[in-house]
């Protein structure tokens, strides 16, 4: 199979096996041959209402079949599809969609709302709807009289195949362009190092705007398998996953820690019958040892690996874990490079470190990014350049993540150098809670910081100030929050303060702040 463009195993399984289904949901599925029709028809639609390669289309849905139609739809019409959180605030929404000039947007009767109340300026075509709201739609009925034959596109893996915006420190999101070639050696590093084949069935749980739903759509669809998309009612009850797995047959899985912890700790697992499971992937952020030992544990005919990479750079390293000491509570490592990838650990001078020593990981892989969309500003500081061919240097990707490599070659995972967190896996930018915050008119200062839940991940907190004179409160100030932020990265918890600690520097202490934080549930 030649597969230079991402959407390629799509056709490729469509003539080999027609009947095999691509997707599953909810007790139904699209076979492979249905997906390459109807996404096929998807593809012209878009041409038709005047989709040029390189025109970026927004895929604003929840979970379902038409999520995959709409991805390759908009892949085979030589698009960008830019995965658009089915939750986020309007004003989110908005910024997006004039950040990446978005006019195409595939979404559903129930989200169709939420685009038609955008300003009129930023209103794109929308498709898979029956009422645009005032907007120009094309329902999928309507789609469905298009040819169903691949339209003739001229594109090469070095174009664009999506955009994933991710939490930006100014407040302003940032949005990760990837190329077909990087997401055809992410999904070619999944397929082999799992060994993923026809018969498996891969749970697709993360979101289409969190990176590791590339895994779930495009290893899978390599390999010819199955991806099977999680109802959200099961993603917001991670305790659920025992009886979704057992149901299903779901033999492969790639998701946050917080999931799995869930799982041990209220799924039953005792009760269920979990032999088709074989191989679990985790990633995000660290994973307790004891949590995984008792994992382990429980399933032990099942494979479990770190996957390690931020969404700059997917898959970088990985380590295959073994059998964990009993007792022991050292960190899992996060293993060594990946294949086709390079990482270099750089002191603050941008100087080799030796083993043992902290240093910033700086990776080139085949799976980086080509940058960040419309924001010079930040691919001026993102990358390290090595000297290597006069004018064309390696370049590598400054992860901002602090590790060590040990004396048996293997990376562990230190901290973030800068003020990034991982909360259930979603990455959020501490300065963009602090600018949601403050922009609330009656706020002085906001300060966001993070305390660890005990379990892996972390807990967003804030305390702030409010101008002489003015009256609001916790709960008021939250709820101008959720105006500006997603769910993930809204703070547990809001304090009202007379003022902020500072450091001998006159910074604000927010160290002092996370050991002193009391809870008021302002949630």
């Amino acid at each position: 199979m030649i597969d230079f463009l991402i959407h390629s195993p799509v056709s490729y399984f469509a003539e080999k096996t027609p009947d095999h289904p691509a997707l599953s949901f909810d007790g139904s599925s699209m076979s492979y041959a249905e997906l390459d029709r109807v996404s096929n028809q998807l593809a012209h639609a878009l041409i038709a209402r005047g989709l040029q390669p390189g025109d970026r289309v927004g895929i604003f849905m929840h979970k379902g079949l038409e999520l995959g139609v709409a991805i390759y739809g908009a892949l085979k019409a030589g698009g960008v599809f830019v995965p658009l959180d089915p939750f986020m605030p309007a004003a989110r929404l908005e910024v997006i969609l004039e950040d990446c000039d978005l006019r195409h947007v595939v979404t559903s009767d129930r989200l169709v709302e939420a685009v038609a109340q955008l300003p009129a300026a930023l209103w794109p075509e929308v498709y898979g709807v029956d009422d645009g709201h005032g907007l120009h739609a094309t329902s999928w009925d309507a789609v469905g009289l298009y040819p169903s034959t691949l339209p003739e596109v001229w594109i090469i893996d070095q174009d664009l195949g999506y955009i994933m915006y991710t939490s930006g420190s100014t407040g302003r999101p940032k949005g990760m362009m990837h190329t077909h070639h990087g997401s055809n050696s992410y999904a070619r590093w999944g397929a082999m190092h799992v060994g993923l084949a026809p018969s498996d069935r891969v749970a697709s749980h993360a979101p289409l705007h969190f990176d590791l739903s590339i895994f779930d759509f495009f290893s899978t669809v390599q390999s010819g398998a199955t991806v099977v998309l999680v109802p959200e009612p099961v993603t917001k009850f991670p305790a659920s996953w025992t009886s979704y797995i057992e149901s299903e047959g779901i033999s492969v899985v790639f998701t946050v820690p917080f999931t799995l912890i869930e799982m041990l700790e209220r799924g039953a697992m005792e009760k269920r019958d979990l032999s088709s499971l074989r191989w679990v992937l985790f990633g995000g952020e660290p994973f307790p040892p004891k949590h995984l030992r008792e994992l382990m544990r429980r399933l032990p005919d099942v494979r479990f690996t770190n996957v390690y990479g931020p969404a700059e750079a997917p898959s970088c390293t990985c380590y295959d874990v073994p059998t964990l000491e009993e007792g022991s509570e050292e960190p899992i490592p996060i293993g060594t490079m990946s294949v086709n990838s390079e990482g270099l650990i750089l002191d603050e001078d941008d100087r080799a470190c030796a083993v043992d020593d902290e240093g910033e990981l700086c990776v080139r892989s085949s799976t980086l990014m080509k940058g960040y969309w419309n924001r010079p500003d930040l691919n001026e500081h993102a990358f390290f350049y090595r000297d290597s061919f006069g004018p064309f240097p390696d370049v590598f990707y400054r992860t901002g993540d602090l590790v060590v490599r040990r004396e048996d070659g293997l990376l562990r995972f230190l901290g973030r150098k800068d003020r990034m967190v991982k909360t259930r896996g979603n990455r959020v930018e501490l300065d963009e809670v602090e600018a949601a915050l403050c922009s609330h008119p009656e706020v002085s200062e906001a300060a966001a910081y993070a305390v660890s839940d005990g379990r892996g991940s972390s807990v967003i907190l804030s305390t702030v100030t409010i101008h002489d004179g003015e009256g609001a409160d916790a709960a008021a100030i939250m709820r101008h929050a959720r105006t500006r932020l997603p769910g993930y990265a809204l703070p547990k918890d809001v304090v009202v303060a007379p003022e902020l600690p500072r450091t001998t520097s006159g910074k604000i202490d927010r160290r002092a702040l996370g050991e002193s934080h009391t809870f008021t549930d302002a949630t």
